[in-house]
């Protein structure tokens, strides 16, 4: 059994380091410019949505937001340089149908999407059509 003059000093070293926590608190996020990457050239549909979204985010957490087209490779020169940055969330990648697409097009990349991208927030949604001749044997699965 524990005394009450033990109990009470428990209670107010448990009072202490639960005020002592705040003092160690993270940095807030962005406390830097962010780098938004772009696959694509300038003026294309991607590129647009890029410069709306970090024109808004920048608005938001009052940070800049740069926005850098890498063009080439249907984006995988963008995505290996997003997956070489450091991972402090200040390298983001905006990503599209194609980065799924090269994981099966391409067999030699020096990154694996699946396992080096995280997904932070879905922002558009893009439908996909495939067209092909009508004499060619292609059956519906759905």
């Amino acid at each position: 059994m524990i005394d009450r003059r033990t109990f009470i000093a428990c209670g107010l070293a448990a009072v202490g380091i639960g005020n002592l926590s705040g003092i160690g608190l993270a940095q807030t996020y962005p406390g830097r410019p962010v780098r938004l990457m772009v696959g694509y050239a300038p003026g294309g549909a991607n590129d647009i949505v890029a410069r709306l979204i970090g024109q808004w985010l920048s608005e938001r957490f009052g940070q800049t937001y740069i926005i850098e087209n890498r063009p080439g490779a249907a984006s995988n020169i963008a995505t290996e340089a997003v997956v070489n940055s450091s991972p402090d969330g200040y390298s983001l990648l905006l990503v599209n149908a194609s980065n799924a697409i090269n994981a099966t097009l391409y067999e030699k990349l020096s990154y694996n999407f699946i396992r080096d991208i995280v997904p932070v927030a879905g922002i558009m949604r893009v439908p996909n059509v495939m067209a092909v001749n009508s004499s060619f044997p292609a059956g519906k699965r759905f």
